[in-house]
C-alpha cells in the first residue's frame, strides 16, 4: 500500500484532465451528438405520408408513431388544444404548398421524443434542398418589448381571420410544452414577401417551456429565432443554416448552454450569415424603451465555421464573423469556443466604446481559435481598445491559431462527429 499516494495523485491528475477538456465548448463525459443527431438526412429515407394534417387542429390530438404525417399548407393548433407527439413520429412538410405547422397562443405541444427515437420533421421530396418546406412555430404570452404585441405577419399565412397568429403578453411563466429530442430538417421554406420561414420560431415563450436537445439542420432561413418570453435552451445544434443560426430580438431573455453552431462557407448566405445575432428589434421605433432589452447569457457553446482552405474562403469575402451584437442589448457569454470566422465579434457601430457600454458584453474564459480578428466594431478597423478590453488577463480569454484536427475530437465523421475540445492538443496563448 505504500504506492497508494501515488496512485490517488495519478488518478485525480486523470480526473482532472478529463474535465480540463470540458471547461470551453460544448461539455459532456460523452458525445451527447452520437445517438440521436443525424448530419447526412439526405440519406435517410423516411417514407410516404400516410396521414395528412391540414388546417386548424383544434381539440386534443395526438400523433402516432405508427403513421407518417404530411404538413399540407398552414396548419395551426389553435383554441388551447394539446398536440401531443409519439416518440419517433415523422412529420413532412410538404414542398407544393409550404407546409408549416403553427402553435398558436395558448395551445401546446408536447414533442417529447427520446435519445434512441428522435421526432423529426423533414421533407417530402426525394430529392431533399434546404428550403424545401415551412417551419416550426410556437407562439407564447410571454413579455415582448415591442408596443401592441407582435404577429408572425411576413408569413403571410393564408388562413382564417379566426386564427389568432399574435404573440407577447405578460405571462412570464408560460408553457407552450415541450421540445425534447427533435430534429427539423430542410426547413425554411421561401415566402412571398421574398423572406424565408424561420425553421423554428420560439415568439413569447415562457420559462415553463422546455425546450433541448433539438437539433436544426439545412435550413434556407434562420435556424432558431427566438422573439421576446424568456427561455431556456440547452443542447442545441445548428448545422449549415444558409442564415443565421441563433437570432435573439424583441426583449428576448434567453440562456443558451451546451450548444453547437456548425457553419460551411459555400452554404451561408451573402447577407446576414452568422452563428449568433443578438438585436433589441429589427425597427428601432417599436421598442418600446420601458420593456427589457434583449438579454442572452452563452455559456459552453461551440460555434465553428469547417474549412478545409479557410484563408482562401476569407479572401473570397465567404467567411463573416461568429457573433453580431446591436445596440440596447447584454450578452454574457463564457466558456466558449469560437473557430474560423471573420472576425469572431462585430458590435454595431452604434455601441459606444465605454465601461457603460461594454459591460453589458462580456466575453469570459474565452476560446477564440483560428480567427481573422477576434473583436471589431462594425465600419472600423481599429480595434486597439477592444483589445485592450477583452485581452486583459482578468477576463481569462484565450487566443490560437490551431488546426481543426488539432483542436477538436473529430469534426470529419460524417455520421458522428465530435466537436468538443481536444485534451492536450491545444497550443494557446494569451496573445492574438
Amino acid at each position: 500500500m505504500k504506492h497508494l499516494p501515488q496512485i490517488l495523485c495519478l488518478f485525480f491528475l486523470m480526473l482532472g484532465n478529463a474535465y480540463a477538456q470540458q471547461e470551453k465548448g460544448i461539455i459532456g463525459t460523452n458525445n451527447w451528438l452520437s445517438s440521436w443527431t443525424e448530419f447526412r438526412p439526405d440519406l435517410v429515407e423516411y417514407g410516404e405520408a400516410t396521414e395528412i394534417l391540414t388546417g386548424t387542429i383544434s381539440t386534443d390530438t395526438k400523433l402516432l408513431k405508427k403513421h407518417t404525417y404530411m404538413l399540407l399548407g398552414d396548419v395551426f393548433v389553435t383554441n388551447n388544444a394539446v398536440l401531443t407527439i409519439e416518440p419517433g413520429t415523422v412529420i413532412i412538410g410538404d414542398f407544393k404548398t409550404k407546409g408549416s405547422l403553427t402553435i398558436t397562443k395558448g395551445a401546446t405541444i408536447i414533442a417529447d421524443g427520446l435519445e434512441t427515437d428522435p421526432i423529426v420533421f423533414t421533407s417530402n421530396r426525394s430529392v431533399k434542398k434546404a428550403g424545401d418546406w415551412g417551419g416550426l412555430i410556437i407562439l407564447g404570452d410571454a413579455p415582448i418589448n415591442t408596443y401592441g404585441g407582435g404577429s408572425p405577419s411576413g408569413y403571410n399565412f393564408a388562413v382564417n381571420p379566426s386564427v389568432n397568429i399574435n404573440y407577447g403578453g405578460d405571462n412570464i411563466e408560460s408553457n407552450s410544452g415541450i421540445l425534447r429530442y427533435v430534429r427539423i430538417e430542410y426547413a425554411g421554406k421561401r415566402k412571398r414577401d421574398g423572406g424565408n420561414f424561420y425553421a423554428l420560431l420560439l415568439a413569447g415563450i415562457g420559462t415553463e417551456t422546455t425546450i433541448d436537445n433539438v437539433m436544426v439542420s439545412y435550413s434556407a432561413g434562420n435556424s432558431v429565432d427566438v422573439f421576446g418570453g424568456q427561455v431556456y435552451l440547452e443542447k442545441m445544434v445548428s448545422y449549415k443554416s444558409n442564415r443565421l443560426d441563433y437570432n435573439f430580438s424583441s426583449g428576448a431573455q434567453c440562456d443558451i448552454y451546451n450548444s453547437l453552431a456548425i457553419r460551411s462557407s459555400y452554404i451561408s448566405n451573402s447577407e446576414g450569415s452568422r452563428c449568433m445575432n443578438i438585436k433589441s428589434n429589427e425597427y428601432e421605433e417599436d421598442i418600446d424603451f420601458s420593456k427589457k432589452e434583449t438579454s442572452v447569457t452563452a455559456i459552453n457553446l461551440t460555434l465553428i465555421n469547417v474549412s478545409d482552405d479557410l484563408d482562401y474562403e476569407i479572401k473570397l469575402g465567404l467567411v463573416k464573423e461568429a457573433i453580431y451584437v446591436g445596440k440596447n442589448t447584454s450578452l454574457n457569454m463564457k466558456e466558449s469556443v469560437i473557430s474560423g470566422f471573420s472576425p469572431a465579434v462585430l458590435l454595431e457601430n452604434k455601441i459606444k466604446i465605454n465601461n457603460e457600454s461594454l459591460s453589458k458584453i462580456k466575453f469570459q474564459k474565452m476560446y477564440f481559435n483560428n480567427c481573422n480578428g477576434n473583436i471589431f466594431t462594425e465600419y472600423n478597423n481599429n480595434n486597439e481598445d477592444l483589445e485592450n478590453w477583452y485581452g486583459n488577463s482578468s477576463f481569462f480569454n484565450v487566443y490560437s491559431k490551431g488546426l481543426d484536427s488539432e483542436t477538436f475530437i473529430d469534426i470529419r465523421d460524417d455520421k458522428r462527429p465530435d466537436f468538443r475540445l481536444r485534451i492536450n492538443k491545444i497550443i494557446a496563448s494569451n496573445e492574438d
